[in-house]
């Protein structure tokens, strides 16, 4: 139930300790992870979640490739040039006209150097420990082509998980 998984999760959320060890944490492997997020006139509240997510990552090599396809008059420009400004690992393409999520998330996808991608949507959220998680599956299993997490959902003002998919 549900009270059973937030207990569950406040046993298992890192430490600021144990995020700063991860910070600090270098693997054998340090491979780039591409995140791939197409926006879409993404309300602000969600865009700046989903980029402070990505920003708070306790492992660094990472590159978050962001297409924006609602089009000329994009309500969201402002918000991606102060990130990019902030951030160098954060790349923006600003397209002229309104694209659908395959083609955007495939301009995204077309950013990416990374060794792995990742595909997130406009308004996911990652634990601050969950690229550490994968790299260090990626260093503990001879280079896996494939690695996929858990899930939940979180409500509207973040105060509370539910439905957890956890995956075998």
């Amino acid at each position: 139930n549900g009270t059973e998984y937030e207990e569950w999760l406040r046993r298992h959320e890192p430490s600021k300790i144990r995020l700063y060890q991860q910070k600090k944490k270098k693997f054998a492997r340090m491979p780039k992870i591409s995140i791939v997020v197409p926006l879409y006139r993404t309300p602000e509240e969600y865009l700046r979640e989903m980029l402070d997510s990505v920003r708070r990552q306790s492992y660094q090599n990472w590159e978050l490739c962001l297409s924006d396809g609602s089009g000329e008059d994009s309500p969201i420009t402002e918000i991606l040039k102060e990130y990019t400004k902030k951030d160098s690992r954060i790349q923006v393409k600003n397209n002229k006209k309104q694209l659908h999520i395959s083609d955007n998330t495939n301009v995204a996808l077309d950013m990416a150097t990374g060794d792995y991608i990742a595909f997130m949507d406009h308004d996911d959220l990652l634990t601050p420990d969950a690229l550490y998680e994968v790299v260090k599956a990626i260093n503990e299993n001879d280079r896996p082509q494939v690695l996929y997490s858990d899930e939940d959902k979180v409500t509207m003002d973040l105060s509370e998980h539910f439905q957890p998919h956890m995956k075998p």
